[in-house]
């Protein structure tokens, strides 16, 4: 089958092949092109099955129209899910995405940069991982044009859009001691990156707002290559301690889930044996027998602004810098449920 040209869209539209490309360049706007005249001629398109030439168009503009993607662990749904945000936010402006995921590897995130890089990509959307701070410094260097998602580093003057971790740490703390607990531990990954040091640093504060003296063995740290392992070893710990925590916090979903399968094990129950807050939602969160309260934070917000922020410096390179912190929603669930609502013993009946 011959591929169909604008040539061909333009003789079965009736119209110059000028104005059939404005209209799939998006531009019928500009150009004052009757809303009716672009829809038959979009529809034609459809039907001729019309690919545009992007080679000649790149060549014509030195743009390739791709973003690359370089995105912390896609088996996490989080960012399973703020991929596909961005890629549909892009698709809307013209851009192709080109995803890969680092496994929260530096090396890697390294060769996916280099990859894309080749690639000609016009710009970049990165979650960081630990140790690329070179790589951050590297695209600065060169002018390649990035915003980076979700974390950053506060060292180092990018663009980039981010949740606001402590706020939303600093709430989880909050809640679950008005929910009438006092022994609140957090796990968290053994991480230098910002984002997580932020989580720890928010449920402390909200431990020493309210009196409550922050116990070293409440905070357990583990490595994201070891997790399933290090996160059991962790729980045994903290039930096993004097000052045996009553709630906790989970700064990740991937500490959340392995910790929820080794509770499910050992026969306890939440959140009378534990209440739990984790970060990030899940599917899953709604299948466990107790609806798990966990933070939201704004996916589609974080997704749809970093493009956003993406294509404006793609536009105008001398776009000033643009850094914002976006507020997560804490949503209360059975899992954190207030203290007394579980130990309550039952009203005796009243026979007068």
């Amino acid at each position: 089958m011959k591929k169909a040209s604008l040539k061909d869209i333009a003789q079965q539209a009736g119209v110059s092949t000028a104005l059939v490309s404005y209209v799939l360049n998006g531009k019928e706007k500009e150009t004052r092109v009757g809303e009716a005249i672009a829809q038959k001629i979009r529809l034609i398109a459809k039907e001729l099955n019309y690919q545009p030439n992007h080679l000649a168009k790149s060549l014509r503009s030195g743009k390739t129209y791709t973003i690359g993607l370089i995105i912390a662990d896609i088996s996490n749904p989080f960012f399973a899910n703020i991929a596909r945000v961005v890629e549909d936010e892009a698709k809307k402006n013209g851009y192709t995405v080109i995803i890969g995921s680092c496994d929260e590897h530096a090396e890697k995130s390294w060769d996916l940069l280099n990859v894309l890089i080749n690639r000609q990509v016009d710009g970049f959307i990165i979650v960081s991982c630990e140790g690329s701070e070179s790589q951050v410094h590297y695209l600065k260097e060169r002018n390649i044009p990035f915003v980076l998602l979700d974390r950053h580093f506060p060292e180092i003057q990018t663009d980039f859009v981010a949740t606001n971790n402590y706020k939303a740490s600093y709430d989880a703390g909050i809640h679950l001691i008005r929910s009438g607990y006092s022994k609140i531990g957090i796990m968290a990954y053994k991480s230098n990156m910002y984002h997580m040091e932020e989580r720890v640093r928010g449920y402390k504060h909200a431990l020493r707002d309210n009196h409550i003296e922050f116990d070293d063995s409440w905070l357990k740290e583990v490595h994201f290559e070891n997790m399933e392992s290090e996160v059991r070893t962790a729980i045994d710990e903290v039930l096993a301690s004097g000052q045996r925590v009553e709630a906790m916090i989970f700064a990740t979903y991937g500490l959340a889930i392995n910790a929820l399968k080794y509770i499910n094990e050992l026969r306890l129950q939440v959140p009378s044996d534990l209440a739990i807050v984790s970060f990030g939602q899940a599917e899953v969160f709604d299948l466990y027998y107790c609806p798990i309260t966990y933070v939201r934070q704004p996916l589609e917000m974080l997704g749809k602004t970093s493009v956003e922020f993406l294509l404006k410096k793609l536009k105008n390179p001398e776009e000033g810098m643009k850094q914002i912190l976006m507020e997560a929603k804490l949503i209360a669930r059975e899992s954190s449920k207030a203290k007394t609502a579980i130990t309550a013993p039952p009203t005796p009946h009243d026979h007068s």
